[in-house]
């Protein structure tokens, strides 16, 4: 048949049925082999044989990273070599081009690593983000993938820079990937969120790095899922990590990991992680994402020359950084210099905020003072939380399509108090901060800017297991509710952006029935405009388990805005065998027994505008 190929058209390329392939059989590209669910395109100069089992063994035709290299010097011609970064003039039509182009190669990086991922919590919940960054750690572009992910990737990648290339560490060196998950000392989120990072080497020398951060369903700690309600301090947590390199010299450390991801065991009441084999998938599944973005960015590279990237990755980043300045003049404009809000949390710790806005420059300050003191619990937010949460409010208010990275924080001045909720100590316990209260920040800048009604404002972290495993999963809820627009219902909110475990996943991967998923009627407040509403989710476990929720939103209301009415708090409730139904409030961990049931209703969001005013 005909067939095109990178190269152009191959007009007598051969077709093969899989059923008529024998043990043994040879198949030289270019060609085709049709099998009953699924088709194989065997590119030119790449070989297949038919293995003993039936599988397809394929041979691809691919240069090592040194012979990429060469391939890219020798193909720069002399416009290239000559070119400098100051003499790049910005093209407006070439922005958008590397906008989409970087984006691409995140996505990819994305597709990359859902495919070779083995857990559930990557491989079909996508708990996962990807990006790229500046030698320097500057976030470049990102995947749509986890925004409470993305602006604190950026202080890993940096912290990353640093301490390697300190004195006496050695620096670092092609063929080598970093990893860490310290979320107070080393840009970390909570423990469970791992980053794996690699350089881009061209010529001997760092240009870029790729970096993915993976949410691992269990690395240790007291309770199984590594998010456990009750934590007072980060070792009761999990497993934690500063500065190791992952692949060294070119060779997976497999042992020096597993020893890291045990460690807590070695801890009086404490455990090592219960699923190791699936963390060392995911961490190879992380490098290989990442080997996927490098070799696009060599082609990039190879295409355009190095100066050119580079000068479009600062364009970029200059551009976020005049949309939000435009925004936040605009914004001044309208409102005044001067903006405030307030909210708490249910234990009633209060997130104060106070944005001050330069009219003639776009610049602000986003002042946290007043905000309560750090907590014995677990719901304290490292800095890294508090600019993730801002870069993605502050990129959701942009009118423009930008990529969201380090340009939009560029006009932005941080003032948080130190041991605040907001800016614990580095053993404060801080596993809930990334998924609760990195909310709360958000609903608390977009009050102040006034742009929507507060939405579930939790991720409703559900988690179950026993000394053999670990599950983990975000619950959706409602939406706030906008000057235009209703709230969605039943959706990952703000800072998470997950999908849920399909049924069918979930009772074939793990012992537990699903009573019940369904919208929670009613739950969103009125208004001219409604919020969404949040969920019911009930689950029975089919041999006794410990089951662990960490939530917000079960005392304090989300709030309306406009004069719209307050979405309804969400309830966690254990149904036991004789139909006693039990409030186990916002953060709980407890055995559960086959034959009982943990029901979740998840809040709604808040209504916007006063309801006499609807149509």
């Amino acid at each position: 048949t005909r067939a095109y190929f990178e190269c152009g058209w191959v007009e007598d390329t051969p077709v093969y049925k899989f059923e008529d392939l024998k043990a043994g059989h040879e198949i030289s590209g270019p060609a085709i082999v049709v099998q009953s669910i699924s088709t194989i395109v065997l590119e030119i100069d790449c070989g297949a044989v038919v293995t003993s089992d039936g599988d397809i063994e394929i041979t691809v035709k691919q240069s090592g990273p040194e012979q990429v290299d060469d391939d890219v010097k020798s193909l720069h011609d002399e416009e290239h070599e000559s070119t400098t970064v100051s003499e790049v003039k910005e093209d407006p039509v070439q922005l958008s081009i590397f906008s989409h182009r970087f984006m691409g190669i995140a996505e990819q990086m994305g597709r990359t690593l859902a495919r070779t991922a083995i857990s559930v919590n990557m491989k079909e919940r996508l708990d996962f983000s990807c990006a790229l960054f500046t030698k320097d750690g500057g976030l470049v572009a990102n995947a749509p993938h986890i925004p409470v992910h993305l602006g604190a990737m950026q202080s890993a990648v940096r912290f990353q820079v640093e301490y390697w290339n300190g004195e006496g560490r050695g620096g670092i060196k092609e063929g080598e990937v970093l990893v860490s998950n310290h979320p107070q000392l080393a840009g970390g989120s909570h423990l469970p969120d791992i980053t794996v990072i690699t350089p881009v080497f061209y010529r001997g020398e760092i240009i870029f790095f790729t970096a993915s951060r993976g949410h691992h369903a269990d690395i240790g700690g007291i309770a199984p899922g590594s998010m456990p309600p009750n934590s007072s301090s980060l070792e009761d947590e999990g497993a934690m990590i500063v500065a190791f390199k992952l692949v060294k010299d070119g060779r997976f450390q497999e042992e020096g990991i597993t020893e890291i991801l045990e460690a807590p065991g070695k801890l009086p009441g404490n455990f090592g992680t219960r699923n190791l084999r699936d963390n060392l998938s995911d961490l190879r599944a992380q490098v290989a994402a990442n080997n996927s973005g490098i070799r696009l960015l060599q082609q990039l590279v190879n295409e355009y020359g190095l100066p050119v990237v580079e000068a479009y990755m600062k364009f970029i980043q200059h551009n976020a950084e005049m949309s939000v300045r435009g925004m936040l003049k605009d914004f001044a404009a309208e409102h005044g210099s001067k903006a405030q809000a307030v909210d708490h949390m249910d234990d009633g710790t209060p997130i104060e905020l106070m944005i001050s806005i330069d009219t003639a420059t776009g610049d602000a300050s986003f002042d946290f003072t007043g905000t309560g003191p750090q907590v014995l619990g677990n719901h304290n937010a490292p800095p890294a939380v508090t600019y993730s949460a801002v870069i993605y409010s502050l990129r959701s208010l942009v009118g423009q399509d930008i990529p969201l990275n380090q340009g939009c924080l560029a006009p932005i001045d941080f003032v948080i108090p130190k041991y605040c909720l907001l800016n614990p100590s580095d053993d404060a316990g801080v596993v809930g901060g990334n998924v609760l209260t990195s909310q709360r920040v958000v609903d608390v800048v977009l009050k102040a800017f006034r742009a929507c009604a507060a939405s579930q404002g939790c991720m409703n972290n559900l988690t179950f297991g026993d000394k053999k495993f670990g599950y983990y999963e975000t619950i959706a809820g409602g939406a706030g509710a906008g000057p235009t627009w209703d709230g969605r219902s039943g959706v990952h909110t703000h800072c998470t952006n997950t999908r849920i475990t399909d049924p069918e996943i979930l009772e074939r991967r793990y012992p537990v029935l699903l009573r019940a998923f369904a919208l929670r009627g009613g739950s969103g407040g009125t208004g001219q405009f409604r919020g969404g509403d949040g969920v019911v989710r009930e689950i029975e476990p089919l041999r006794p388990l410990v089951m662990s929720i960490l939530s917000e939103r079960r005392t304090l209301s989300p709030y309306g805005l406009a004069g719209g009415a307050d979405g309804k708090c969400g309830r966690n409730l254990l149904i036991k065998k004789g139909g006693i139904v039990v409030n186990i409030g916002g953060r709980c961990s407890t055995s559960i027994d086959v034959g009982e049931r943990l029901r979740i209703e998840t809040p709604g969001g808040g209504g916007y505008g006063d309801h006499g005013l609807k149509d």
